[in-house]
């Protein structure tokens, strides 16, 4: 893992917005004819998939399990097209944009205006220790795990688990509380809507389901593609910021662009899984520009050099970071729980 460098000198932090932005803007520009063709594709890839599942439900169980792994992937890559349809990135229409985030909502199970509203929250505070709210996995420093209770401390590191949140942690946000997410404030009436007609249409498609296939043949084919995918969505999305020299700052030092590179991580991953991810592992492009779409952020990494100045990870390597779970302003690092043994504060 390279060490993350600043990719900008010290300068006015004006200065920084201003390059920054000369140098990604030419990228911000939605193609609606790449667009329409990866969303056809992927979309026709993961109907012959499916259907292709049921079928196997005839032969052997394990054979539909394991063509459960490609239907996964696609559905991941779908969540990213409604990802970009979330920031106005996917489509030049923005109500385009709007619609089939929404359709691609009910397929992944998020409702879609919620979603996309508490994923911008993320955008615009990530790394900053003074605004760890919606969209994010939580992230304690040291010093506020101390303070917390035996229990609470054992709940911490129970959510913490990797394990843990990729198997019931994940299964749990996608499936059951994106269904009824009480965390939301009442005030925030179109999410709230987006919330209840997602969930309008999914009893529909059980409906209709139960009434073609059977709603037993579409649980063994749709179950493990959901908890699959949710695992893998929730992985992409904690391993992109969860890394050793990350970034945490507390207001007024924290400061977007500096979040951005170096506060994401370069997902190095090989290509047929930046295919399948939506190339989302150029995460630092990424937030430094949420308006890229999938399709030009490989380009925008290759072309503009001040973007390789950051934390890579390859597959390996981010294994080695799921293990870090505290906040270390002294040290300016994640560090694992283990490493408490050597504070002497530490109980």
């Amino acid at each position: 893992m390279s060490a993350s460098v600043a990719a900008q000198p010290a300068v006015n932090p004006e200065s920084v917005a201003r390059r920054w932005q000369r140098l990604l803007a030419p990228y911000c520009r939605a193609d609606d004819r790449r667009a329409w063709f990866q969303l056809l594709t992927t979309g026709a890839l993961f109907a012959a998939n499916w259907a292709l599942m049921w079928w196997s439900l005839q032969f052997h169980y394990g054979l539909t399990l394991l063509l459960a792994l490609p239907a996964a992937g696609l559905i991941t890559r779908l969540f990213i097209f409604q990802h970009d349809c979330g920031h106005g990135s996917f489509f030049s229409s923005q109500r385009l944009n709007h619609l089939v985030g929404a359709t691609i909502g009910v397929m992944t199970l998020t409702p879609y205006r919620y979603w996309r509203r508490t994923h911008a929250m993320h955008h615009a505070t990530t790394g900053n220790l003074d605004a760890r709210e919606f969209g994010d996995i939580r992230t304690l420093t040291v010093e506020e795990y101390l303070a917390l209770s035996k229990l609470r401390r054992a709940g911490y590191r129970l959510y913490r688990n990797v394990f843990f949140l990729m198997t019931i942690g994940a299964s749990f946000q996608f499936i059951l509380k994106h269904r009824l997410p009480l965390d939301l404030p009442r005030a925030w009436r179109k999410e709230w809507r987006s919330v209840m007609g997602t969930n309008l249409s999914l009893a529909v498609i059980l409906l209709v389901m139960a009434f073609t296939i059977g709603l037993k043949a579409f649980l063994l084919v749709q179950l493990p593609i959901t908890v699959i995918s949710c695992a893998s969505g929730l992985w992409l999305f904690y391993i992109q910021h969860q890394f050793e020299d990350t970034y945490w700052e507390e207001n007024p030092q924290w400061n977007f662009h500096a979040a951005g590179i170096e506060g994401s991580s370069f997902y190095d991953l090989p290509a047929v899984l930046h295919w399948f991810t939506g190339n989302i592992g150029f995460h630092h492009v990424h937030h430094l520009a949420s308006r890229i779409p999938n399709y030009r952020l490989q380009a925008c990494f290759r072309e503009v050099r001040d973007l390789r100045h950051v934390t890579r990870l390859t597959i390996r390597e981010s294994l080695r970071c799921a293990h870090l779970a505290l906040w270390d302003p002294g040290s300016n690092r994640l560090i694992r729980f283990g490493d408490l043994k050597h504070r002497p504060m530490a109980v």
